[in-house]
């Protein structure tokens, strides 16, 4: 299968956002430079795991080079319209790369062969998955965890017996032996 790889080297936006009311969100990854815009679907788990993990990799940069990242600056500004989904995303990876002190994320479509899938996540090669490549200075990064948690934040507040999310009429609380928790919260 021939790949295409919408590649980003410092774009001007980078961003993870949503659209849809809580409980019916579906969830984007965003990069656009000039007038080009790709956006990625994916799930409000893999979005949490690559805040987290992103955020991991900046402290073991920070822990190896003996460098104070500079501030973030913050992005608040909507998804940019029209959203046209390229693919459904699969397998992410990260990485550094030490010669131009830049984060680089991948974002890939899904595969049937979860061995393809290992073996052209970060990698320069022709055939494998359709895949969104963005490169950023870490600052970019540490704004981008920023925005993630907080649009993970932003949706429905969780049980506070079962953690499962409260939906505005409440829920089946399985902690409760299936009796109804209305959601004290009214939200």
């Amino acid at each position: 299968m021939s790949r295409q790889v919408h590649f980003f080297e410092r774009p001007r936006r980078f961003v993870a956002g949503t659209v849809g009311t809580p409980g019916e969100r579906t969830f984007y990854l965003q990069a656009a430079d000039g007038l080009r815009v790709v956006s990625v679907s994916l799930e409000k788990q893999q979005v949490a795991v690559l805040a987290d993990r992103l955020e991991q990799l900046l402290d073991d940069v920070v822990t190896r080079t003996g460098t104070a990242l500079p501030a973030s600056e913050s992005d608040s500004e909507a998804l940019e319209q029209p959203i046209d989904e390229e693919f459904r995303v699969g397998a992410m990876g990260l990485a550094w790369d030490g010669d131009a002190g830049l984060v680089v994320i991948e974002a890939q479509a899904p595969v049937e062969d979860a061995e393809i899938a290992q073996e052209t996540l970060l990698e320069d090669v022709e055939d494998g998955p359709d895949a969104l490549r963005v490169l950023i200075e870490p600052r970019r990064a540490r704004a981008f965890v920023n925005r993630a948690r907080k649009v993970i934040s932003a949706g429905r507040p969780p049980c506070p017996l079962c953690g499962q999310p409260l939906e505005t009429t409440g829920h089946v609380c399985p902690r409760q032996n299936g009796y109804h928790r209305s959601n004290p919260l009214g939200t």
